[in-house]
């Protein structure tokens, strides 16, 4: 892709799978069975029943935007065959993470299969949604999973938390920012050395607290996803350029990855963000190769794990 700094190779490391069986999760809380209906009322694209047809969508949207390759998150507890059918199908265009509720019964044998069976790289946390602490001793299990292998890390949102198709379709989101602090995963993340952590939007609001968690723990990561309009929060805010001088200085370029947060169509991928990030970032007057490092090849880095050659990893025709 064209950037200030001439062609870079760009994958994003924060887009949700608003997959058909996501939309119908959020239909069955809201009390109906017309999926079809609750989608068009709130103006996107109806997803099809195929995760490969998505998928496939998702690539001809990145392949017009220019992006290389991009997370896929699967973006509701059990969704995660929806993530591993894209990336199936598109190995080199994506890579899946899938969101669990840790306290479920069952979830480790999940969590487990998820990794080993399905392909995935990132388990996603949700704490303040679905009110755990990242310190209760049953999370032991699941951060040593995650180091069992090469290309996984574990991904927890710390911070804000505002679910935007949950405001739009009237659903509650009750949600306990008590377990929103960074510094919580302060003590895990040293305690689990070999386990690579990413905390999305630079702490979402808990911008200081997140950069003292990664000064203190140098396998704990931040991604830049989203308007990052969490900033209207501190006093004074600070400019988009001025967070990332910040981190920057904090945990150097290696350990930012950019992500756009895109999710529904026809929005499609937010080239309006990832421009903003990098307006910002060249304003810093970054190197190329520290600007190639943040819009991918960290994120590359981090997710790349052995090719294995089995029926499961071959792209079917679509």
């Amino acid at each position: 892709m064209l950037t200030p700094w001439g062609e870079i190779e760009v994958q994003d490391a924060h887009a949700h799978l608003f997959s058909r069986s996501f939309f119908e999760a959020l239909a069955r809380q809201k009390g109906t069975d017309d999926v079809d209906s609750m989608v068009a009322s709130l103006g996107w694209d109806v997803p099809p029943a195929s995760n490969e047809e998505l998928a496939a969508t998702w690539v001809s949207e990145l392949d017009r935007r220019g992006v290389s390759k991009s997370v896929l998150m699967a973006s509701v507890p059990g969704d995660e065959a929806a993530a591993a059918d894209a990336v199936r199908a598109f190995p080199d265009r994506f890579y899946g993470h899938f969101m669990l509720n840790p306290m479920e019964e069952g979830a480790e044998a999940r969590a487990r299969r998820a990794f080993e069976d399905l392909g995935l790289h990132g388990l996603c946390l949700f704490p303040a949604m679905l009110r755990f602490s990242v310190q209760d001793p049953r999370m032991k299990a699941f951060y040593e999973l995650a180091a069992e292998a090469p290309g996984r890390i574990v991904f927890v949102h710390m911070g804000m938390l505002t679910v935007g198709v949950r405001a739009k379709l009237g659903l509650p989101s009750v949600f306990d920012m008590k377990y929103s602090n960074p510094i919580d995963l302060h003590r895990v993340a040293l305690e689990h050395p070999t386990t690579n952590f990413v905390i999305p939007h630079f702490g979402a609001g808990y911008f200081r607290e997140a950069l003292i968690l990664a000064t203190l723990a140098p396998n704990v990561y931040l991604d830049t996803s989203s308007t990052n309009s969490w900033t209207k929060t501190l006093i004074p805010p600070p400019t988009l350029a001025e967070v990332f001088a910040r981190a920057i200085d904090v945990a150097g370029p290696d350990r930012l990855l950019f992500g756009s947060d895109s999710s529904f169509f026809p929005r499609g991928w937010q080239r309006t963000v990832f421009e903003a990030q990098c307006t910002a970032l060249d304003s810093l007057g970054l190197s190329l190769n520290e600007a190639k490092a943040i819009l991918g090849g960290n994120l590359s880095k981090l997710l790349a794990s052995p090719v294995i050659e089995n029926e499961a990893s071959r792209r079917p025709t679509l």
